[in-house]
Order: C-alpha cells, then sequence, then structure tokens
C-alpha cells in the first residue's frame, strides 16, 4: 500500500470537480483498505475512494482521504460455465472487456465509454440503451465491501441481501467496494447501423425504433433538423466481423475529435458561429453500417472535454420532453454546441437505480467545457424534472434529498441503512450530504 500526505490537486476529466485530499492511499488488496478506513476513523477523517474521475458530480470527490483503487485490478475467479466473473473493484472497462471475451465472455450491455472503473460504473448507475437490458448493476452478482468502521463484509441476493439491493448503485455511501462479481453472458457481436433521419420522424418512431432494435439510441444538435439513428443487432461472438474502416474514424475525428475540438474553440470565440457548426457537424454524421464485438461498438472516444447533465424519464414521456426542450432552446437562440444523446433501458429494482421500476429513457445535456451552461442545464433540469425526471448521480444536477425523496420509493430506506452503516458520516462527502442528507452524529 503506497500513500502520501498533503496530495497535490486532484481535477475529474470534465474539470469541473477538484479536491486537495490529505491524504492519499492506493490500497492492493482489501486489507489495506480496511487498514486506510480505520486509520481514518481514528484521525476523525473522511474517506471517498475515486475511480478514473469521469464522474461530472462531486460523488467521488475526497477532501481528506481519498482511495485510489487502481491497484485492486486483479482478476479473483472467471468460470466459463456460469458465466461468474469476479474481479477488483480498480478494475477498468477498457481493461475488463478484452479480460473477459479471451475466455469468450462480454458483460450484458454497456455505457458508451469504458473509461470507468468497474465499481464507479455500477456505484452512480451506469447504463447503456436497449430496453430488454439494465445498466451495468444488474450484471452484479456479488459484492465485497469495507464497512465505516474498517470491517469487511460480503453481500449477495441471499447473503445480506438488503444490503445488495441498496449497494449496487450506493454512491460510495455504503461502504468502499473492494471486489465485484458479475453475470456475464457469452462473446457476442453487434451489427451496427447509423443512419440519419429527420428529427420529427425519429420522435415521431421512437417506440416502433425501440422495439425492433437490441439496442437504439440517437444524437440530436438542438440547432438542425437531424439525429443521428444508431440501431445494434446482436449477433453470435463466432460472427464473421467487418470492424469500422479507416475513413469512418477520419469522419468521426471530424465530429467528436481534434476537429470537433477545433470547431467549439472558434464558438466559444465567436458564439454567433454555434448554430452553423452544429448544422454542418450533423449533416457530417454519415450513414454506414459494421459488424464488431459489442464491446468495441458500445464504447466511443470522447476527446473533447464537455461538461454534462442526464436525466431518467419514464419512457412514454421521451417525444413529449425533447420537443419542449427543442421549443426553448429555439424561443431563448441558446447556443448548444452538442448534441443531445437518447437512450432507452429496462426497469430494475435496484433502490437508488434512475431506472428503480419504470422502463427509462435517458436524456443526456452536453456543453462544451469552455462555453457557459448554467441557463441550458437549469432549463434541462426544469423541463425533464417536470416530467419525473431522475438525475444520473455522477453527472452535474443541483438537486438535494428533499427533491430526490419523492422520486424514489426506497430512499428513505436507503438512507436508513446508510445511517445504520456509517452514522459517523466517515464515507460521505459534501455531494453526498447534499443528495441523502447528513448523517446523524455518532453517539
Amino acid at each position: 500500500m503506497s500513500g502520501s500526505e498533503n496530495g497535490s490537486v486532484w481535477r475529474n476529466w470534465a474539470g469541473n470537480e477538484e479536491a486537495r485530499p490529505r491524504r492519499v492511499v492506493r490500497p492492493a488488496r482489501t486489507e489495506e483498505v480496511a487498514a486506510a478506513v480505520k486509520d481514518a476513523v481514528r484521525d476523525g477523517l473522511r474517506v471517498k475512494a475515486v475511480g478514473s474521475g469521469h464522474s461530472f458530480s462531486g460523488v467521488a470527490v475526497a477532501p481528506d482521504v481519498q482511495l485510489r483503487p487502481d491497484l485492486l485490478d486483479g482478476v479473483d475467479a472467471v468460470d466459463p460455465e456460469t458465466g461468474l466473473v469476479t474481479v477488483g473493484a480498480g478494475m477498468p472497462l477498457w481493461k475488463l472487456n478484452p479480460l473477459l471475451a479471451s475466455h469468450g465472455l462480454a458483460l450484458e450491455n454497456m455505457g458508451d465509454i469504458d473509461r470507468q472503473t468497474i465499481s464507479g460504473a455500477i456505484s452512480t448507475g451506469t447504463h447503456g440503451s436497449g430496453i430488454r437490458f439494465g445498466g451495468i448493476a444488474t450484471q452484479v452478482r456479488g459484492l465485497e465491501l469495507v464497512l465505516a468502521d474498517g470491517s469487511v463484509t460480503v453481500c449477495s441476493p441471499t447473503e445480506r441481501p438488503e444490503l445488495f439491493a441498496a449497494a449496487r448503485v450506493g454512491l460510495g455511501a455504503l461502504g468502499v467496494l473492494t471486489k465485484v462479481t458479475l453475470q456475464t453472458v457469452p462473446l457476442y457481436a453487434l451489427h451496427a447501423q447509423d443512419a440519419s433521419m429527420p428529427v420529427a420522424e425519429t420522435l415521431g418512431r421512437i417506440d416502433e425504433l425501440v422495439a425492433e432494435n437490441d439496442h437504439f439510441e440517437f444524437f440530436w444538435f438542438p440547432h438542425s433538423e437531424t439525429a443521428l439513428t444508431r440501431r445494434f443487432r446482436r449477433l453470435p461472438g463466432d460472427t464473421p466481423l467487418s470492424p469500422i474502416g479507416a475513413f469512418s474514424k477520419r469522419l468521426d475525428e471530424a465530429v467528436s475529435g481534434p476537429g470537433f475540438e477545433a470547431l467549439n474553440r472558434l464558438g466559444t470565440r465567436v458564439p454567433g458561429l454555434v448554430r452553423p457548426i452544429t448544422r454542418f457537424a450533423a449533416r457530417a454524421m454519415s450513414s454506414r453500417t459494421w459488424t464488431d464485438h459489442a464491446y468495441r461498438i458500445f464504447a466511443s472516444v470522447r476527446d473533447v472535454r464537455f461538461h454534462e447533465g442526464e436525466f431518467a424519464i419514464p419512457r412514454e414521456h421521451a417525444a413529449e420532453a425533447l420537443r419542449e426542450l427543442r421549443a426553448w432552446i429555439d424561443a431563448q437562440g441558446e447556443p448548444v454546441s452538442f448534441p443531445l444523446e437518447v437512450r432507452f433501458t429496462a426497469a430494475d429494482d435496484i433502490w437508488l437505480s434512475t431506472a428503480q421500476g419504470r422502463e427509462s429513457c435517458y436524456i443526456a445535456f452536453h456543453q462544451y467545457h469552455r462555453m457557459p451552461y448554467r441557463r441550458y442545464f437549469d432549463a434541462c433540469r426544469r423541463i425533464l424534472g417536470s416530467y419525473g425526471g431522475r438525475p444520473h448521480w455522477g453527472k452535474m444536477h443541483d438537486l438535494g434529498a428533499a427533491e430526490l425523496r419523492p422520486l424514489y420509493e426506497r430512499f428513505d430506506d436507503f438512507v436508513a441503512l446508510r445511517d445504520s452503516l456509517d452514522p459517523g458520516g466517515v464515507l460521505s462527502n459534501p455531494y453526498l450530504d447534499h443528495v441523502l442528507g447528513t448523517a446523524p452524529a455518532a453517539d
């Protein structure tokens, strides 16, 4: 285990959250995590684990003791027969996916990047798209945690089931994850089809497109009349592959890589150019088809930095909410340089999952990190909130416990469990104090 006092400034990927932890610890074993937590309790300090820093919210900000789990990235067990795989909580998805593939296995579903650690992805409710599939946390079958008193426990559907029901999307509030057991599926491929479609047609056909594809999502630059639809069909893992070509990769750079960065810098200096820039980007998104292993298609490169918020609303309100967002942007003339990203998932039963109890449409809104975003994000929060929107725990929002409580039927159960496990708030931070309420002081 390595550690240091008075560490340098830590910043998340987007650069909107930072901390100067008093102590940085890099544990390599569960016992070292437990020792770090006990030391923090002794010294009256709070503890937070931080993964890859890809959360836009302050969920992983560690003012006191920062646990960096990059050394907790080992493989404990792989069972190709059952598909059960146990890995260290610091295992990043970009490393996990090819490892699973080497055993003929895969995650059932993924989000759109693979930079997160497995513990960070499940703890914040990372999801993909596909109305018959849940988020990554729904694939969890067991957890090992270090609790706020430094003790180690495990939970599963049959062992401490209440803790398991809550800790799969636990925000780091219930314990420090050290090991994760996942239910994987046989390796599979995806046939991907990108196609441009008029926005009005896309919104009018949402239910059809969601139902007829294994995975469906779309991107829409608000100042354009065009949406890029993405349709994925699942195929056996031994399907002949035809990966994306070099020309398409170069085109991607124009609308999501260095070329898009340059256009956004120009739009920042001259806001009047944002609308023509986004129309150009929308036109540049080409129709194409390709086939590859699923993990290579689900995850995309995100080189241009941005701020992001996202809300999950009931699936049936998707088109109505998007039309309302469009009306606000058009009426206000708000320059928005990034597309809205729209995805769909199945309902689940995880206490603080944004898909708990309902099929969901996720609407993510972004703005280039150098451009003003507050007015736009506030409007998105207000509009999507009017449809019962639940904010993604790892993305930007300002809702507190009083506003979140009515959105989750097990919210008070989660808080009560947190209070019983961590009465002194050892595992909390300002973000968790805000969204869950401050833990009562220990006797």
